[in-house]
């Protein structure tokens, strides 16, 4: 063992290297690789995913204006109905409107043949009341009364159970199951009910 004063023999001990230097020149170089090619990663990413939106963006604008087209045509469609809806209706009462032009035209009628006559115009309108669903709403005695397709023009006790009908007034008519006018009824009270 040499003494603590002595030198020490090169050839004896190795001298201590530092490589801690190393070490971190490396860690650096396979930093900067890792970060290269993760940088490579994230721009392939972030390319796909501006790819994507700008797929997403074009779907979009497409849909939008698919959108816009069937709204206008939709509007289109309703201003058409609304300015030809009455068409079909008007085609069916036009030959009622010419029997009864025809039967006024007649001078010399007699009262069977103007009947007859109106009674045919009158199977003209029912018939064109029947094409265009408009329908007669008249309640016989002890229907119900229905709120929706009646109009209570008066209670009366009857023998009739509350809240039938005991007279029908007017005819009512609904078209595609909407009332158009509401038939006007009597309504029982009941039996012995004052009004």
């Amino acid at each position: 063992m040499p003494a603590p004063n002595e030198p020490c023999d090169p050839k004896q001990e190795k001298p201590s290297v530092d490589t801690t230097e190393q070490l971190e020149v490396n860690q650096t170089e396979n930093d900067l690789g890792a970060v290269a090619g993760a940088s490579d990663d994230l721009a392939g990413l972030l390319a796909e995913a501006q790819e994507q939106v700008a797929q997403y963006h074009d779907q979009l604008l497409r849909a939008k204006a698919e959108v816009e087209n069937i709204r206008r045509r939709a509007q289109e469609d309703v201003a058409r109905a609304r300015k030809f809806g009455t068409e079909s209706f008007a085609e069916s009462l036009v030959p009622v409107k010419d029997s009864l032009e025809a039967a006024l035209s007649q001078t010399d009628q007699t009262l069977e043949s103007w009947r007859e006559g109106v009674g045919v115009t009158l199977r003209q309108l029912s018939s064109a009341f029947e094409r265009n669903a408009l329908k007669e709403v008249w309640p016989a005695v002890g229907d119900k009364f229905d709120p929706h397709l009646h109009q209570a023009i008066s209670s009366i006790p009857s023998d009739q159970p509350e809240g039938t009908v005991v007279q029908a007034l007017q005819k009512g008519y609904t078209i595609s199951d909407r009332v158009l006018r509401p038939a006007l009824v009597t309504v029982s009270a009941g039996p012995g009910q004052a009004a």
